[in-house]
């Protein structure tokens, strides 16, 4: 008798709408955030045991993070050949053979997750969001093409662009806060030449990019025209990709101190945190079966989820600026899917929640819900002095530089005094991506990586928008006409821009809408 082929997992909305459940991997990824606003969520976990983690042992990191990702994506989604080869060259792109090593400092360990293209962690997800995006458009997604629209705090805009950036098919248009990223950041982003990369500065805070994102997703006639897909954190497939190194931390820890690790229960992670995409990644793993210990919740000043695991407390307060911009974010999108899991995977429940927590900006949980939260969850704040003072401790005492979200992350495990040999500190970016805040605890600083360093001397491209969804969603699509037909008339870029003429012709056209958007918000704004 024939075998049946296992089937993948399949995926529904936390917010229950019948439209939006049991959804396959492929369709997931296109398509980003549920048409009912909700965010995708596994429907079962596939579960590892503890002698198949053993039998990874050796494997390098591409290999094992195929074993991980086939758990979920199976043949009926992906060929695992296929699978091998997209992960395969999505790990090509980092400047480690390990892709993200694990280094032992005063006791813990540090797991360095910045050396992709882009020098911060998001690298990880996002090389391997890029491939599966190019492949599912050649096997006949969204008729072979898609509109990226994702807003950034700084990290997530270049890792999407360096794995987007001439991809056939995608356009990619990246919003972020005018002002509020750092030089470096902005930067990264800005001198990719790629005909199909557009980014925009908007007058605005990141959750106000973050909120015209999600409202151009609601909008069905303008996510169905343009082929709507997402980069954020809300994409699956980025939490899924990071589930990866949890495992990799695991077996590199384990290599060195497996009794130490067997006596506290697991490996103990302490995550930088922001939009809570990277920690829950740690969550899942956990729940797949990956001995995790505890899961620290590092915060910057902004910390509302650090008073949600404090005191139950999911409150929305105005952003205060920081020396760690990439933590600079008052409603973390991806914790709606910790809260479907925190009310027992109810979608009715999750839904009324997060109905009163958009129209009052409170969500208050109390009794045992609280006491799962917190047996889930540890949590420390660290502002801006105690992440100076750990900056400048690390370098003094150990010759290790972290940057400003790391040193968070470091902070948060002496807080708690969980430095020890089963404790990992996710090390989230490099230290010269923030020049600014580190020299304000180290000088001189380092020299900085070459690539870096470069970016001051090249060419930049970029647009300005008011905080206006309506707007950003016409020069969406004013992008992608121009990029048609320029490509239809014969002008296809080559990712240089090299010629006068090649120069003064994105000049002139970026005249031309940036004219067509200033029209368009004079016509909002007499409406109003």
């Amino acid at each position: 008798r024939k075998m049946s082929t296992p089937k993948s997992v399949t995926y529904s909305s936390t917010r229950g709408c019948s439209t939006q459940k049991h959804i396959s991997f492929r369709d997931v990824v296109m398509r980003g955030l549920a048409h009912d606003r909700g965010l995708f969520v596994p429907d079962s976990f596939p579960t590892v045991t503890l002698d198949e983690i053993e039998s990874w042992r050796f494997l390098s990191y591409s290999d094992l993070a195929v074993e991980v990702i086939s758990k979920y994506v199976m043949e009926d989604q992906i060929p695992k050949e296929t699978l091998r080869d997209i992960v395969s060259r999505s790990c090509a792109a980092f400047r480690s053979d390990e892709v993200t090593p694990l280094v032992e400092i005063d006791g813990h360990w540090v797991l360095e997750l910045f050396h992709g293209p882009t020098f911060a962690f998001k690298d990880v997800a996002l090389q391997m969001l890029g491939n599966f995006f190019e492949y599912f458009l050649q096997t006949g997604s969204n008729d072979g093409h898609l509109t990226i629209l994702g807003a950034t705090s700084g990290d997530t805009g270049s890792a999407a662009i360096y794995g987007l950036r001439g991809k056939k098919g995608v356009d990619c248009v990246i919003l972020f806060p005018h002002g509020r990223v750092s030089a470096i950041q902005e930067r990264q982003m800005t001198t990719v030449p790629d005909s199909n990369i557009h980014c925009v500065a908007v007058d605005g805070t990141f959750d106000d990019c973050q909120d015209i994102v999600k409202a151009s997703f609601g909008d069905a006639e303008f996510r169905e025209r343009v082929k709507l897909g997402a980069v954020n954190s809300i994409n699956w497939c980025r939490v899924l990709a990071q589930t990866t190194y949890y495992f990799w931390s695991y077996l590199r820890v384990t290599d060195k101190y497996p009794n130490e690790v067997k006596a506290s229960n697991g490996v103990n992670f302490s995550v930088p945190t922001g939009n809570f995409g990277d920690i829950l990644a740690g969550y899942y793993a956990k729940k797949m079966g990956l001995p995790v210990g505890k899961l620290i919740v590092a915060t910057n000043e902004n910390d509302i989820l650090h008073r949600f695991f404090s005191k139950g407390e999911y409150h929305r307060y105005d952003i205060n600026k920081s020396i760690s911009p990439s933590m600079d974010i008052c409603v973390s999108s991806n914790f709606e899917r910790y809260l479907y899991h925190l009310a027992g995977d109810d979608p009715t429940t999750l839904s009324s929640w997060m109905k009163a927590f958009e129209s009052t900006g409170q969500l208050t949980i109390t009794g045992k819900k609280l006491e799962i939260a917190q047996a889930d969850f540890l949590s420390a704040r660290a502002d801006t002095s105690m992440t100076l003072s750990t900056i400048k401790e690390y370098h003094e005492k150990h010759d290790y530089m972290l940057c400003p979200h790391s040193a968070v992350g470091v902070s948060a495990i002496q807080q708690l005094k969980e430095i020890n040999h089963s404790t990992v500190c996710l090390a989230t970016a490099h230290e010269a991506k923030f020049p600014d805040a580190c020299s304000m605890a180290v000088k001189p600083l380092p020299t900085p990586p070459v690539e870096l360093s470069s970016l001051k001397d090249m060419k930049t491209r970029s647009s300005r928008c008011p905080n206006d969804a309506k707007v950003v969603q016409a020069f969406v699509e004013a992008r992608i006409k121009e990029r048609v037909d320029a490509e239809e008339g014969g002008v296809v870029s080559d990712g240089t821009e090299d010629g006068g003429a090649s120069s003064m012709k994105k000049l002139v056209t970026m005249a031309i809408v940036i004219g067509a958007i200033a029209v368009a918000a004079q016509v909002l704004m007499k409406r109003r």
